[in-house]
């Protein structure tokens, strides 16, 4: 039985998958959801840039929720898979949406980051090998800047299409806080840069307090995010997954409570 006693901030959905692998190993976790997804209105040019994937090289989904819907764009106007341009994914959960649907899909083994898709030997390839190469990157509302801004500096031209927006669900002021007392908790998990700003929205005045605890982030990115915050113990997980975080807890003592 494990000593962590976790707070996971995940979308509900994902929060229920990573309790339910957690559990199994001995690992108690409470889930507090800081992020909920909203599909954005679809607009003609979403539709348009569907329709003209051939002009892209590459296309990038960097989350799953950047998969699914992007899938259904796909559904509705190229219901065949298409065998062309190439797929990649920032993590294998996302990889695993896309290849379900029969696409061919390339990702970082070692690391759920955008630093590790960049270093990815098939994307480089893909971009050598373009006379002028474009890229479009499947994502939501302001997410993910650097993975653009690197592929810009190699000379990519880069399309976004947005798809979705990350809202703090509503809470009363005092929940996170509350949460983490009553159920002794003795670890914060965040899975995104997005989700790190909506926990230190949430806890507010008892960010102080809350920032002595252990967080997990996904990669050194929300990492430099969390330490200009002002949190006292930052565990890098090198990726969202619930293989990562487990690798990180085994390495990680827990505190007393």
């Amino acid at each position: 039985m494990s000593h962590w006693r976790l707070l996971l901030t995940r979308p509900a959905e994902e929060c229920a998958a990573l309790t339910a692998t957690l559990a199994e190993r001995g690992i108690f976790s409470s889930s507090l959801p800081l992020l909920a997804i909203e599909a954005l209105a679809e607009t003609p040019e979403q539709r348009a840039t569907i329709l003209a994937l051939e002009r892209y090289c590459a296309v990038i989904a960097v989350s799953k929720p950047a998969a699914r819907l992007g899938l259904q764009l796909l559904d509705r106007y190229r219901p065949q898979p298409l065998a062309e341009p190439p797929w990649f994914s920032v993590g294998a959960a996302t990889a695993e949406i896309l290849e379900h649907y029969g696409l061919t899909v390339f990702y970082p083994e070692q690391g759920d980051d955008s630093e590790a898709l960049l270093a990815l030997p098939q994307l480089q390839q893909v971009l050598a090998a373009a006379f002028t190469p474009r890229v479009l990157i499947l994502r939501g509302e302001g997410g993910r800047e650097l993975l653009a801004e690197r592929l810009r500096g190699q000379g990519v031209q880069v399309d976004y299409l947005s798809l979705y927006r990350r809202l703090l669900p509503s809470y009363p002021p005092a929940a996170l806080a509350e949460r983490v007392q009553a159920e002794r908790l003795n670890g914060l998990v965040v899975s995104s840069g997005q989700g790190f700003s909506h926990l230190l929205e949430l806890a507010g005045a008892h960010w102080p307090a809350l920032a002595r605890l252990p967080l997990f982030v996904p990669s050194p990115r929300v990492a430099e995010q969390a330490r200009a915050a002002g949190a006292d113990v930052i565990v890098d997980c090198r990726g969202a997954s619930a293989a990562a975080l487990l690798a990180a807890l085994q390495a990680q003592p827990a505190p007393d409570l």
